[in-house]
């Protein structure tokens, strides 16, 4: 299904290296795969990685699964909020920080969690892999897999094609 507006969605994590650049990439394939025309990017909380690229154990697990990570980290700022219909925070923590930033009430409400999405765990955190092995980057995978193409089909029913409430 195609909107004659495209819908905008931002993954968010900590540093946006880990989580949310795999989020992005799964994002676009499972929208793309359910025909809804969306506009993806991620974004970090924190400002410790901004220019760099993706943690190689991000790139190394995507690559495994057919994905293919690009861009650079970057720093959520305000201006997200009008830019971006749904921003996808990836646990608890970025969320509140997100909802600090928002401005408003409006501006805030845009803010999700990944997980709410994945129907075996709904509503719980991305747990972060970053101090840990290759396993944690693989479960990471997993739960963002499930929660883009849960995302993905409830953007694509009939009642979500209004920009005003995508999700």
């Amino acid at each position: 299904m195609t909107n004659p507006v495209p819908l905008r969605v931002l993954a968010l994590c900590l540093g946006n290296i880990c989580r949310s650049p795999v989020a992005e990439a799964l994002l676009r394939r499972e929208l793309a795969a359910a025909g809804v025309d969306a506009v993806i990017d991620s974004a970090g909380t924190g400002d410790w990685h901004v220019g760099r690229p993706a943690d190689p154990r991000s790139v190394d697990v995507a690559r495994r699964h057919g994905l293919r990570l690009g861009g650079k980290a970057r720093q959520l700022i305000r201006r997200d909020f009008a830019d971006y219909d749904v921003i996808l925070a990836m646990d608890s923590q970025n969320a509140a920080e997100a909802r600090a930033l928002a401005g408003s009430p409006g501006a805030a409400a845009r803010v999700r969690l990944m997980r709410d999405f994945d129907p075996l765990a709904p509503g719980a955190d991305v747990p972060d892999p970053y101090m840990g092995g290759k396993e944690g980057f693989e479960s990471m995978f997993k739960m963002l897999e499930r929660s883009a193409r849960e995302f993905a089909r409830q953007a694509a029913q009939p009642q979500n094609t209004a920009q005003a409430d995508p999700i």
